[in-house]
């Protein structure tokens, strides 16, 4: 089926924003999450904020790889969903984007477009509600990012380092990134729709959202067109109004119908608006949060500098970008006794970071090295 003028703008940002979040995963694997660095996939991801709110509660701090931003991102986030649904999930999605591009392949290839049946569909979709209870249970009392190795969007930003390093490090998230792939080919948003917590999470706001898609009975023709259309499967064509908690507010329903005011997204379900008008107002809302975070001085991705003042960390949470003497002050560790403990050669400089190391010593392995600091 053909996008319209709406379909394309959105189809356009959701490809600026992959284009965007692919490059971003790629300096951070060059040159580090540290102060000069670029942020982790998951300080990026507005769900990182919802994994770091119990801690941010009870002790004040943020779990590891999630930032004062990313908190930020997932406030604009839920904001987004009080007044459009899940239109984040629509417009500005990355991982929704990669989905929509393996699916746009599948129906050049595929004869037409497969849906599962009716009740595998409606079985496969409560998968996301223990996938977020699980994740978020999980963060909370471990209060770090423990989901990491299983999460196929963390698998993506590292696809960079090799299979070899990607399968280590993300077994399970390399396993579920290709089942994503392959069954976005077959299924529209396959990962949104089964496996995908902050799509859920997104999902609850869905109810008392100040817009929806509102079908008019008498004015409909039945044409299905909007059933069709609707990449989360959701059958428009036999519902008064979507209030529905898969609904994404891509408006491609909306674009498609042909008979005027049949179906029309409305806000507080009165007054009209357009498709393509709907997803300006999504996007001016979230470039607005955006604004809003770095003119208050909370749109932080990444680490502070280490200097003295910086809290000290277990050795367990020390990174890559880190420098040998970095990881002195950061542990309380005499500089002398990280050189001892991590068998480096006293001639390498102290300002090395830990992910140059290999310049210095062929087969560092920081991983290693970590675990001998520690003992």
């Amino acid at each position: 089926m053909k996008i319209g003028k709406t379909g394309k703008v959105r189809l356009t940002v959701l490809t600026l924003l992959l284009i965007f979040i692919t490059w971003e995963a790629a300096m951070h694997q060059i040159k580090g999450g540290g102060p000069d660095g670029a942020p982790s996939i998951h300080a990026l991801c507005p769900y990182g904020g919802l994994e770091s709110l119990y801690t941010i509660f009870t002790s004040g701090t943020f779990i590891d790889k999630i930032y004062a931003g990313t908190l930020g991102l997932f406030i604009v986030t839920v904001v987004l969903a009080l007044l459009f649904n899940r239109g984040f999930c629509g417009w500005l999605c990355p991982f929704g984007a990669l989905q929509e591009w393996l699916g746009k392949l599948g129906g050049k290839i595929l004869p037409r477009k497969m849906i599962l049946p009716a009740k595998l569909d409606r079985v496969l979709r409560y998968l996301k509600y223990p996938v977020l209870a699980l994740t978020l249970i999980l963060s909370w009392r471990t209060a770090s990012m423990w989901v990491s190795p299983y999460d196929p969007w963390a698998a993506y930003g590292h696809l960079g380092e090799g299979f070899s390093s990607l399968w280590k490090e993300f077994t399970i998230g390399t396993v579920l990134l290709a089942v994503t792939v392959i069954g976005s080919f077959f299924y529209d948003r396959f990962f949104c729709k089964y496996l995908c917590p902050m799509g859920e999470f997104l999902g609850l706001f869905s109810r008392i959202s100040l817009t929806g898609i509102r079908r008019d009975k008498e004015k409909c023709i039945d044409c299905n067109l909007c059933t069709s259309a609707c990449p989360m499967n959701i059958d428009v064509a036999r519902i008064e109004k979507t209030g529905h908690s898969e609904c994404i507010n891509c408006q491609d329903c909306t674009s498609v119908c042909p008979s005027k005011g049949a179906l029309e997204n409305r806000f507080l379900n009165r007054f009209p608006i357009k498709p393509l008008t709907t997803g300006l107002l999504i996007l001016a809302v979230f470039s607005a949060g955006l604004g809003i975070l770095r003119i208050s001085g909370r749109d932080s991705f990444l680490p502070a500098p280490i200097d003295e003042t910086t809290v000290i960390v277990e050795i367990e949470n020390l990174k890559g970008y880190m420098t040998i003497a970095e990881i002195s002050t950061v542990t309380g560790i005499p500089l002398d006794e990280v050189y001892r403990r991590m068998n480096i050669p006293e001639n390498t400089p102290s300002a090395t970071p830990m992910k140059e190391m290999g310049d210095y010593l062929p087969g560092f392995d920081f991983h290693e090295a970590r675990e001998k600091l520690a003992e």
